[in-house]
């Protein structure tokens, strides 16, 4: 009965939300293998030898183009529709899988960073994509509905690339590394091809065909949140991308699957914390964030690094003050981020919604770009004290900007 009741509803939805869940599925699955593919390039390059600064590099150009890809793809999502922009972003993640299948030797770093620069696009191309696509699905004026479906679409993606994060270290230890590289190619390419045929309508199509100097925004408060942005999620990168998992594995010794096992488990309860932000911050009050929410929260979040820096600094408990410390950081930085996600859909006009997104996801990339350098430099000269003292900072100038939107 149920499932008769489910096919007589599918029918019924309109063509533009059947069109949405394709892309929703599409962004699923692309981002269990960008979990899983960050995993094992920093686990089987550690294994290799490389040094941490080394590894930063690797992930170099992925940062670069990301930055690139989110100015000009919300130029192309707004010109050309959000099928095709994820479409070409699904496509090149596979190019970019399929480049790393070959031998150990070939493998060199400039190498690796080109593929990692296709999946760079790849990844910004989706996620655009995605993100865009919701503004147009709910009705001006329900700001809770649209915090809600924000929030459930960002936190289900990161549950899943926690998930991927576990693969990766998973299937380095089941098949190695070229062999988990072919199976999620293979894996994505038959992704790729129902949605080929299933992606049919322009979804997100500007009525007016956007000129190339329209990239930048105009909005103070869509520029003002982008710099916040940009600081917060360098301040979870410098810490996150290679100075942890290679601390995880120096210092205490841990295998891949207890690596692996760990950045899962943070991105996963990072993802569900992100899906039920809304009732975190006043949504059974009636409630809606606005900038000063953002400016709170960031608040919050200041005091944690700094309070596992001090840890680290008096020898106090590492091993707990790292892993339990982590995990609130996790909790709390998952609400600044829904709090932000919902806040540029918020602010972006209707019309060519993706290049309002486009930009601030640029600014997003620039945080990670800026973050994944200083996590292999800081790490490698300093250690990760010095990386956890930055993040504080750095999430200190989010919160301060954060002051500056609209109330």
């Amino acid at each position: 009965m149920a499932n008769f009741s489910l096919k007589k509803r599918i029918p019924q939805l309109s063509d533009s939300i059947k069109q949405y869940l394709i892309i929703t599925g599409n962004y699923w699955a692309f981002t269990l293998t960008d979990g899983a593919l960050r995993m094992l390039v920093v686990l089987y390059f550690h294994q290799l030898g490389y040094s941490p600064i080394n590894i930063a590099m690797l992930f170099l150009f992925y940062e670069i183009f990301g930055v690139i890809t989110n100015l000009v793809g919300g130029w192309l999502g707004a010109r050309l529709g959000l099928n095709k922009t994820m479409n070409i972003g699904l496509a090149m993640q596979i190019v970019a899988l399929g480049m790393l299948a070959v031998p150990a030797d070939l493998l060199s770093v400039v190498y690796v960073m080109v593929a990692q620069a296709l999946s760079g696009i790849a990844k910004d191309l989706n996620k655009m994509s995605a993100k865009s696509a919701i503004k147009l699905l709910v009705p001006e004026g329900a700001e809770g509905k649209l915090y809600q479906w924000i929030a459930i679409l960002t936190g289900s993606k990161n549950a899943l690339k926690g998930i991927g994060f576990f693969l990766g270290g998973l299937l380095l230890t089941l098949l190695e590394f070229k062999g988990a590289v072919l199976l999620m190619a293979g894996l994505l390419s038959l992704v790729w091809l129902f949605s080929l045929f299933s992606l049919k309508e322009d979804l997100g199509k500007a009525k007016s065909k956007p000129k190339f100097k329209e990239l930048f925004s105009k909005s103070q408060s869509i520029n003002i949140l982008s710099a916040a942005r940009m600081f917060l999620f360098g301040a979870r990168d410098v810490w996150f991308v290679v100075a942890l998992p290679v601390f995880l594995a120096v210092t205490f010794r841990w295998d891949h699957w207890w690596v692996g096992g760990f950045m899962a488990s943070w991105v996963i309860g990072y993802g569900i914390i992100q899906s039920i932000a809304p009732y975190l911050t006043g949504k059974k009050q009636g409630k809606v964030p606005s900038g000063k929410a953002a400016a709170f929260w960031a608040g919050y979040l200041t005091i944690i690094p700094a309070m596992i820096a001090l840890c680290l600094h008096f020898d106090f408990y590492i091993q707990a003050s790292i892993v339990i410390g982590l995990l609130i950081f996790g909790a709390v930085f998952a609400v600044n981020s829904s709090l932000h996600s919902y806040l540029i859909v918020r602010y972006a006009g209707r019309d060519g919604v993706s290049l309002d997104v486009g930009f601030y996801y640029m600014a997003n990339a620039m945080g990670r770009l800026i973050g994944t350098v200083l996590s292999g430099w800081v790490y490698q000269v300093y250690g990760l004290e010095a990386c956890l003292w930055i993040s504080a900072a750095f999430i200190a100038t989010a919160g301060l900007l954060s002051l500056k939107l609209p109330k």
